[in-house]
Order: structure tokens, then sequence, then C-alpha cells
């Protein structure tokens, strides 16, 4: 199973932001290019998370990007059904929708796969993931400088 561009984005957003220190809370172009990816998709992300109860986004002097404690203590496995989505791996009603539906057993082995994936995960948390030797690196990645004018 491979995850969608959106979920890897969260998980490296969330992990970012689960080693910083209190009162380190960046903007979401930050976390964007430190995690190196384009803002606009970092944006939608950020929502995202922020409407599963994942990330906290305050406005003015002060605010930023934090990881809550639901974002930093909830199960990994649940995170990933909800960004994810829990429907059919394969695209069994798909236009046209295969002749085999009404009698194919991979359709039911594939669901059985996928929970077992999650439910791998369902024991783990955004804090496992950033224990060393994850936390260390994470928190040496800082944005990437904008190209300046060229010289010349």
């Amino acid at each position: 199973m491979r995850l969608t561009k959106s979920t890897d984005i969260a998980l490296r957003i969330a992990m970012r932001l689960a080693v910083l220190g209190e009162g380190d809370n960046p903007t979401t172009r930050e976390v964007a290019e430190s995690v190196g990816v384009p803002y606009t998709h970092a944006a939608k992300v950020v929502s995202r998370l922020q409407h599963l109860g994942v990330v906290e986004a305050r406005r003015g002097r002060g605010g930023g990007l934090m990881l809550t404690f639901a974002g930093r203590t909830g199960s990994l496995g649940l995170l990933l059904r909800e960004l994810e989505g829990v429907g059919d791996v394969v695209g069994c009603e798909d236009d046209p929708p295969c002749p085999l539906r009404a009698a194919c057993r991979l359709r039911g082995a594939l669901r059985t796969a996928q929970e077992a994936f999650f439910a791998a995960l369902d024991g783990l948390c955004v804090d496992d993931l950033v224990a060393a030797p994850t936390g260390p690196v994470l928190l040496s990645l800082t944005p990437r400088p904008s190209p300046g004018p060229a010289s010349g």
C-alpha cells in the first residue's frame, strides 16, 4: 500500500512540529520549506490537520503552528485512517466497473490487508516516530534559503 502525497506531507509536518520546543511555533511556509514541500501543498495539509485536531495554528505575534496533545500522542493508525480514508484499495466501481465485482475475492482480501496495515500502526504515535535518531535529524532541518538574484 502506498500513502498519498498529502498523507506523506502531513506526517512530515507533524513530525517536524513534534520536535520543536515550547514557544517555537513556525509558520506554514517555514515548515513547508524545512520538510521540502511546496507551500501550497503544506497549507492544504495544515488545514486538514487543524480540522482533525492534530495541529493548532495561531495568527499574529507569537503565532504559528504547534502540534496538539492529541496530535502528539494519538494513534498513528487512526490518523492515517482519517487522512487516507478507508475506501477500496482497487477501483471496483470505477467507470467502467470491473466485470468481476459481483464474485471477486480480491476486494475483500485487499480490504483485510489494508486494515492490517493500519492496525500495525495503531500502537504508535507521532512522538514514537521522532525518537532518536529521527528527532535530532528533524531538529537540524532549516528552511532552505530562497535563491537570490543572479549576479553577473
